[in-house]
């Protein structure tokens, strides 16, 4: 039987409960809808990071850091001290294990430290209410796609054996694969964009305001139609921070071998 052109997303989890279709497979729909659900799922990771972060106090701390200018926040986030401060809300004896966690958890940091100096969600907003019947009773998150030859299942059913941070690691999977395609859908130029950054190889600490400057002054209309403006300007972002060693968003991969290595 064939299988409908498709993407769908659901959770149900606690409060938490939508319930999404797309059936339009136009690409600007497309990538409406992707990055809707990439706002949904950074929105809730950082809930399912309990079990070993200290969450608020991350939250704290990137107060503490968030500067006056873009700039200073970054070079705060690059800091020394910053991961000393960053790996004791970590609640992880192992060095190897807490590693992972860290470097997971400092994406968390970034993205809260950045919130109101960058844009660091999509305009599209998280997505909302229950549109569908759920495919699970469980309580469970799922994002399916299909479009042509893109095939993608993520899912997880969750019960009372299921680790928190297992959720945390679906998410952020879900997210890897929706920043990854919604430029591809939106249509934006994303070797043009790299090119604007293109001059810095190594950076050091004393270039990265050189780096944000060139960030602050991209103009994202050469590289996007005008629907898809903010998602590029958020597109440099990721590369800017790349620039410095920074990430927005979460590695799925260290989440997944912390938990083997848990068992």
């Amino acid at each position: 039987m064939r299988v409908e052109d498709q993407l769908v997303f659901t959770a149900k989890h606690d409060e938490w409960e939508v319930a999404k279709r797309l059936t339009e497979m136009e690409n600007e729909s497309i990538a409406h809808f992707l990055a809707g659900v990439s706002n949904s799922v950074n929105e809730r990771i950082p809930r399912y990071f309990g079990e070993v972060l200290d969450v608020e106090g991350l939250k704290v701390l990137a107060g503490e850091l968030r500067k006056e200018s873009l700039a200073d926040t970054v070079v705060a986030l690059k800091s020394p001290g910053t991961s000393r401060k960053l790996g004791n809300l970590v609640r992880e004896s192992d060095k190897k294990l807490r590693k992972l966690l860290v470097d997971a958890a400092r994406a968390l940091l970034v993205r809260e430290a950045l919130r109101g100096l960058a844009p660091v969600e999509y305009p599209e907003g998280t997505l909302e209410g229950v549109d569908i019947e759920f495919p699970f009773e469980e309580p469970h998150v799922n994002f399916t796609a299909k479009h042509g030859r893109w095939i993608v299942v993520k899912r997880l059913i969750i019960d009372e054996k299921t680790p928190m941070l297992d959720v945390a690691r679906l998410l952020a999977s879900i997210n890897e694969t929706t920043t990854l395609k919604m430029p591809v859908y939106a249509g934006l130029d994303v070797e043009g964009i790299e090119k604007e950054f293109s001059a810095f190889k190594k950076v050091k600490k004393s270039d990265i305001p050189k780096v944000i400057e060139v960030y602050e002054a991209f103009e994202p209309s050469p590289y996007a139609d005008g629907a898809f403006e903010e998602h590029a300007k958020i597109y440099a972002l990721r590369i800017a921070l790349e620039k410095v060693g920074l990430s927005l968003d979460v590695p799925a991969r260290n989440l997944e071998k912390y938990l083997e290595k848990k068992g």
